[in-house]
């Protein structure tokens, strides 16, 4: 394996683009807290985490202490190993908002994965994801609660359910909770937004009761 943030050539598993990034002056992406606190939660060693997602003791340790910043890659892997998903990890690692504005030109503060960025912020019930330009996860997903994906502009393949989607600029599809799905951009200007009920939260379709 040659991930970078991994156990590759690096030999400490540290992303050296990461953490020069923050000379830049660019706000660092700080998940450390929100990681140390879901691996404690779990009763893990930072071993056991690195024997899940295949990244080296040194470089989660680099994360949890803020030294580090995880690609969105790596991210991912660390919360599949700690048993939940980027979305919420970057959630918790951020003060929540009753009111914030998102302008067109900020940035996500993921690196080195580009095209990524959050549009809600904060631990809330609603998760919103923009996703532009070639995408590519290489992964399936499966959430817990429902998730709708708007083409704003360009084209993606998507695979649920054992089908498979073409959708286009202006299309929606939505998927239900729990529902394994994978997806790709097809065109180098695509655009997506991706909205979701965040996975901490017990939907349930259960009807009103009376008098509500």
């Amino acid at each position: 394996m040659n991930d970078r943030d991994g156990k590759g050539d690096q030999g400490d598993g540290i992303d050296r683009n990461d953490k020069d990034a923050d000379k830049d002056g660019k706000e660092p992406l700080r998940v450390g807290v929100a990681v140390r606190k879901r691996r404690r939660a779990l009763h893990l060693t930072l071993a056991a985490v690195s024997a899940r997602s295949g990244l080296s003791v040194p470089f989660l340790s680099q994360i949890e202490n803020e030294r580090a910043r995880p690609s969105m890659r790596s991210l991912e892997r660390v919360a599949d190993a700690l048993e939940t998903t980027a979305v919420e990890l970057l959630a918790a690692s951020d003060t929540a908002r009753t009111v914030d504005l998102v302008r067109a030109g900020d940035e996500s503060g993921l690196t080195p994965v580009p095209g990524v960025r959050p549009l809600v912020r904060g631990h809330h019930q609603l998760h919103a994801l923009e996703f532009t330009g070639d995408q590519d996860a290489g992964r399936e997903y499966q959430h817990r609660n429902d998730e709708l994906m708007y083409v704003v502009a360009g084209a993606c393949q998507v695979e649920a359910e054992g089908r498979a989607y073409r959708l286009e600029s202006g299309d929606a599809l939505f998927l239900s909770g729990g529902v394994r799905h994978r997806w790709r951009s097809v065109t180098e200007d695509t655009k997506i937004l991706v909205v979701a009920v965040g996975d901490h939260i017990h939907a349930t379709s259960e009807p009103p009761s009376p008098g509500r």
